[in-house]
């Protein structure tokens, strides 16, 4: 358990400080799931360049870039640890392709959050059982649901608690962490590509669009997947 001096206490460490401080509480139960993407990157460098007891994971939806798996595979050789990565189940997707098609959705906001489900929230559900804490690269500035994340959040719904490092981080603070420890990227960011999801649902934003601009673009939503909306 965390006590409010123990919250306190996180929201004035840095990042390796904090990830330091969340490992001394628990000796096992900590994972950390990455999408690959920029903050994501910069946990997974403080994470294994200090060695420390926290389980990394991403989520293979089937629909992602090549260049994730070109940057999972450098990852492995850099730091010489592995990733674990989770899967949909493949029964899931078969239903939803053969009773609604391979693009379905495009559709509709409802058939596009059930894709999300089959191929990223019922795999994390997984990912997730008998963990405790749950490290996330969320960041406060990437839009509105976001705003008013604490650094330490309690989960009622996966009974652990969500720890969000990168909360009060801003973009030139990722950036400005990546450049100072030469950390891999996914080649995608220079093209213009910012917050990257599945490929079929990503595209690049434009000048001073919202990062998340790009996701599921042709939808007025929350531009959540399901992963972090409870």
């Amino acid at each position: 358990m965390f006590s409010k001096e123990d919250i306190k206490t996180l929201q004035q460490l840095n990042l390796e400080d904090g990830l330091q401080f969340i490992s001394s509480k628990f000796s096992e139960g900590i994972v950390f799931s990455t999408s690959l993407g920029q903050e994501d990157q910069v946990i997974t460098d403080a994470v294994f360049r200090n060695n420390l007891p926290i389980k990394v994971f991403t989520l293979d939806t089937g629909r992602l870039f090549y260049e994730h798996y070109d940057l999972l595979s450098k990852n492995n050789s850099r730091y010489q640890k592995k990733t674990e990565v989770y899967f949909p189940e493949s029964s899931d997707v078969e239903k939803y392709m053969v009773e609604k098609g391979v693009n379905a959705f495009y559709h509709s906001v409802e058939n596009r959050k059930e894709c999300c489900f089959i191929r990223k929230v019922k795999p994390l559900n997984r990912a997730l059982e008998n963990a405790k804490v749950w490290i996330t690269g969320l960041r406060a500035e990437q839009s509105e649901n976001r705003e008013n994340l604490p650094v330490l959040e309690w989960d009622e719904e996966r009974n652990l608690y969500k720890y969000n490092p990168l909360i009060t981080w801003t973009y030139q603070d990722v950036l400005n962490y990546l450049e100072h420890h030469k950390v891999q990227e996914l080649s995608l960011h220079k093209k213009g590509f910012i917050s990257v999801g599945c490929q079929p649902c990503t595209r690049v934003i434009e000048e001073d669009e919202n990062p998340r601009a790009g996701r599921w673009w042709w939808e007025t939503s929350q531009k959540e997947c399901g992963l972090h909306s409870n």
